[in-house]
């Protein structure tokens, strides 16, 4: 590539999570001036990004940093609202978001996938169709590997995999994926965007350019869904856990099948391959069946990409089985409504542990699956005040101070055959650096509780 639109042009990356370090590594590649500018005082990856050529600045943004930028890169985890990417602005530069950065430099075909919950499962599921299919395929960007560091890569016949956050989409300006899949949509972030409304512009961001020639895989069990991507031009793909009654996916006979427009069925694999726990992760991988299929991926790879998945980690994991009490790592589970779905996979005596840093939402949506499986919940993080407050009338919430008191607390609490759940239906950074920490908590924690029971401890 001839520089990527970037040498010797003055490029501003702000936030050095991952995606803007592979960001700012690239410019700098290609012959950029790169500053990397963090509002940390000190990050591990300094000495690497200066050898790379990358200027670093780090502690308070200040607007003489900016003021002379050509192009301005943001990380995800940056609120676009920040006053120096408007002094930016005023200046002249060009202010994107790493996604649409990356994205417009990628030249194989992308599918995109968003919604609030499943976004991860449905993404690496979809990937692994498109490799037993025998297409070439890289899966990233809200998970995996950046799509900054996908760009050297990408070739004409690479299929893009993406996860879409609404972070990522809200600074997207001219994203447009061949593939959309939109799976589902509840309020979530809304400590970012402020109101449901806004959350939703930038979810319905991944339709908003797509043409006649591009497809969108739509849920056709969430009415939100359907409001939100109204204005699309992309032939609409409907996916269901019912009959498809129109062009899409649904499950028939114990088995996902595909209708055509003009009325065709085609078997894509039986329900009885799928390995995942939970009845709602049975949508997930109809979608993921679907958008294989209009991808072109032939329906015996799609089967074998399903029978041979058996989920993410932190993603409703089953870690162990104690004396007959299931204990399940739903770490990914940080907005209510995910919650909700991790609490009703299970038939009952379930003890969930809730609790972390409210993103918004109402956690009154958790009295119903807890008032019919629950038997307690054990409260934790900045969040437990709340928990009690919208849970304590339903069942019992117990506080603890730490996640591993947390386990040991509802090894007490639950019933023999029950189930332990981490639902947090919150955000990880007040107690941990992400969700992923979270859950590796969890899991040790479960695992000394397992080996003090096979010592016979209490």
């Amino acid at each position: 590539m001839d520089g990527g639109g970037v040498s010797g042009r003055r490029v501003i990356v702000v936030g050095a999570a991952r995606s803007g370090i592979a960001a700012a590594t690239w410019c700098a590649v290609q012959g950029a001036r790169v500053v990397l500018a963090d509002r940390r005082e000190a990050i591990g990856e300094r000495a690497a990004l200066e050898a790379a050529g990358v200027e670093v600045v780090l502690g308070p943004h200040r607007d003489e940093t900016f003021a002379d930028a050509d192009l301005v890169v943001v990380s995800p985890g940056v609120p676009p609202e920040l006053p120096v990417l408007e002094t930016a602005r005023r200046a002249g530069a060009e202010v994107i978001g790493e996604f649409e950065f990356a994205t417009r430099r990628l030249r194989g075909r992308i599918v995109a996938i968003t919604g609030t919950k499943g976004k991860s499962t449905t993404t690496t599921l979809v990937g692994r169709m498109f490799e037993e299919g025998g297409f070439r395929t890289r899966v990233g960007g809200n998970i995996g590997v950046p799509l900054s560091a996908q760009i050297d890569d990408s070739t004409p016949d690479t299929i893009h995999v993406i996860e879409a956050s609404s972070f990522q989409l809200e600074m997207a300006p001219t994203f447009h994926p061949a593939i959309a899949v939109f799976l589902n949509f509840s309020p979530d972030h809304l400590d970012r965007h402020g109101t449901e409304a806004a959350y939703g512009a930038a979810k319905a961001q991944i339709v908003a350019r797509q043409v006649d020639s591009d497809v969108a895989v739509l849920n056709a069990d969430d009415p939100a869904v359907a409001r939100l991507v109204g204005h699309t031009r992309a032939r609409r793909e409907w996916f269901t856990v019912a009959e498809p009654s129109v062009q899409g996916a649904g499950i028939v006979d114990g088995a996902i099948v595909h209708r055509g427009a003009e009325g065709s069925s085609t078997r894509l694999a039986p329900v009885s391959s799928i390995r995942l726990i939970g009845p709602h992760l049975v949508a997930d991988v109809v979608a993921a069946a679907c958008t294989a299929h209009v991808g072109g991926v032939a329906p015996a790879a799609i089967e074998r990409a399903i029978a041979g998945f058996g989920g993410l980690e932190h993603a409703l994991e089953l870690v162990a089985t104690i004396e007959g009490v299931r204990f399940v790592n739903d770490s990914k589970a940080t907005n209510v409504e995910a919650a909700r779905r991790s609490i009703e996979s299970f038939e009952g005596g379930v003890v969930a542990i809730v609790g972390g840093r409210f993103k918004g939402g109402d956690l009154g949506g958790l009295r119903g699956p807890l008032a019919a499986r629950g038997t307690a919940v054990v409260a934790i993080g900045e969040a437990a005040g709340l928990v009690r407050t919208a849970l304590g009338t339903t069942v019992p919430v117990h506080d603890a101070p730490t996640l591993d008191a947390a386990v040991d607390l509802a090894w007490r609490l639950v019933p023999p055959g029950g189930v332990v759940v981490l639902a947090p239906a919150c955000a990880s950074h007040d107690m941990f650096r992400d969700y992923a920490e979270r859950g590796r908590v969890f899991t040790d924690a479960v695992r000394r509780l397992e080996a003090s029971r096979v010592r016979g401890e209490r």
